[in-house]
């Protein structure tokens, strides 16, 4: 299979996806292409690290490259400044310069945190991108932002850094947990709503395939997900404008992701709700036909995604309140994006928190879908669990 070339269009910070087989053999090679500085650090987890960090630093070595492997915690919890501090020490202690660059290897979490470390440490380093899950590949991975959490919310420290280039080799989903794979579909179904009515098509069309990691039928869709958003990021790199359609489902989401404590939801689980929250008050304020959300419904469903979670008051209280430390909100208003219709929407709507809370309190919906959202329980479990905290 030959990959998938997607670039980034940003002027003199442009920069290369590629999408394929066997990509991670060719680190070195690229790094070297690009002439970065011989020092270097792998920053990956301790999931992703038995599995390909021995790899990456054999192939840096080969190409002439110093690196260093620096392991965090895996999850979410990882992406905290107590983390961060660690790898400056590691990096410090490994005597990085800065014409050297950090090499992200795992995850969204990874890539985030990775990233924020090369945005910062010594003013700035090169940082290149090996996203190992579906999420990254298609999401995180792409588009220069990078960031920690804060208690109060996710993301609240960060900065918009470009990768140097993004390697996305499908070889590493064959290690990715069942729950993680789906939870990358999440942000798959969301470039269909947002933005390309004929991909969401395909997606109720080809979900088993996908499911079952078919390489060709991946490959596609991974690439026509990373075109998307380099085509978004390309026009509004900063989030001044249209960018914000990348956040659709997010402003719940995240909130939700914040009070259960982090790391209990996975992000495409929080975010799948979160889409059908959104789908519901577009039909209330936009007035997106019933049967676009049931199609909707049906579709995460048929990924094994969550799409409802049942608050008490006290919990609905909590995600109203990280809502409002979600960094969108503008003059204190809760912006969301909204459906006007599958493949379009409308970023900046404000919403009054009562309509957020009356479709919090409704019903699931009540879909013909045969196949089970087998993500549903883990994700219910996450706010049931002792760990609760605002």
């Amino acid at each position: 299979m030959q990959p998938y070339v997607i670039k980034v269009p940003l002027g003199v910070r442009s920069y290369t996806i590629s999408i394929g087989s066997n990509l991670l053999s060719r680190l070195g090679q690229e790094c070297k292409r690009l002439y970065l500085g011989q020092r270097c650090a792998v920053i990956t987890d301790r999931n992703v690290a038995p599995h390909y960090g021995q790899a990456a630093v054999e192939k840096l070595e080969a190409a002439g490259f110093e690196p260093t492997l620096i392991t965090v915690p895996a999850g979410e919890t990882a992406k905290s400044l107590k983390v961060v501090a660690s790898c400056y020490d590691q990096l410090a202690e490994q005597r990085l310069e800065r014409k050297s660059f950090v090499v992200a290897l795992g995850g969204g979490v990874v890539g985030d945190l990775a990233g924020f470390v090369a945005a910062t440490f010594l003013r700035g380093v090169d940082f290149v991108q090996i996203p190992t899950t579906l999420l990254a590949q298609v999401d995180s991975s792409v588009g220069g932002k990078v960031g920690v959490n804060l208690k109060a919310g996710k993301n609240l420290v960060g900065a918009f850094y470009q990768p140097r280039f993004v390697l996305c080799d499908l070889d590493t989903l064959g290690t990715l947990p069942v729950r993680e794979y789906r939870a990358g579909l999440a942000e798959i179904i969301k470039y269909g709503i947002i933005h390309d009515v004929e991909l969401f098509r395909r997606l109720e069309q080809a979900m088993p395939k996908l499911l079952q990691r078919e390489p060709d039928t991946l490959a596609s869709v991974v690439a026509r997900c990373c075109q998307i958003k380099a085509g978004v990021v390309g026009q509004d790199e900063t989030e001044s404008g249209l960018r914000a359609i990348l956040n659709f489902g997010h402003t719940i989401g995240h909130a939700l992701e914040a009070v259960s404590g982090y790391g209990k939801f996975l992000h495409g689980e929080a975010i799948a709700i979160g889409q059908l929250l959104a789908a519901r008050l577009s039909a209330e304020l936009l007035g997106l036909p019933q049967r676009d959300v049931e199609r909707i419904a049906v579709l995460f469903e048929k990924a094994g995604l969550p799409t409802h979670i049942k608050l008490n008051p006290a919990q609905r209280d909590k995600l109203f309140e990280a809502m409002r430390h979600d960094k969108k909100v503008s003059e204190g208003i809760v912006k969301f994006v909204l459906v006007n219709k599958i493949g379009q929407v409308s970023f900046g709507q404000a919403v009054p928190l009562d309509l957020v809370e009356k479709v919090l309190v409704e019903p699931p919906i009540q879909t013909a879908s045969a196949e089970p959202a087998a993500g549903a329980n883990a994700a219910q479990a996450a706010l049931r669990t002792p760990h609760y905290e605002s």
